[in-house]
């Protein structure tokens, strides 16, 4: 089937880690994402684990505020642990490799509107796991 749409666990890849993350014991099931996401930062060539990348960051980018709850079929359907603050900036370098590389998710797409909402996706998944710093003036202008 491949990719059937442009959410993080739109794709029999993502799916079936999924599948593997629900038969993984609980305590296992960090360092499942962290190592995908750690090898996909680290990958020199071909992104193999793109699309896992991509579900381990909307699984982590869930647990922040303002992240959006995984609500498909395709998704884990056994609970998650509650993940390391150190795990977001990871999926973000992960995403933000994923979202650059042709050699990787990012030059599957051929439709432009799909690529359109699939990187609006990513840029969302990215904007929950890396805010930008609240603005803070140098100086208070009033007396």
């Amino acid at each position: 089937m491949g990719t059937w749409g442009t959410g993080p666990f739109d794709n029999d890849t993502a799916a079936d880690f999924a599948h593997a993350l629900d038969e993984a014991a609980f305590e296992e099931r960090e360092a499942l994402l962290r190592g995908v996401l750690t090898r996909t930062v680290d990958a020199t060539c071909w992104l193999a684990e793109g699309e896992e990348a991509v579900a381990a960051a909307a699984l982590i980018a869930a647990q922040c505020p303002g992240g959006d709850p995984i609500d498909t079929p395709h998704g884990p359907e056994k609970p998650m642990p509650a993940f390391p603050g150190a795990l977001r900036i990871l999926a973000d370098e992960a995403l933000a490799r994923v979202i650059s590389e042709e050699a990787g998710p990012a030059s599957n797409w051929g439709d432009p509107e799909e690529w359109k909402q699939w990187r609006a996706g990513i840029n969302r998944l990215r904007s929950v796991l890396a805010p930008p710093p609240p603005s803070t003036p140098l100086f208070d202008l009033c007396p």
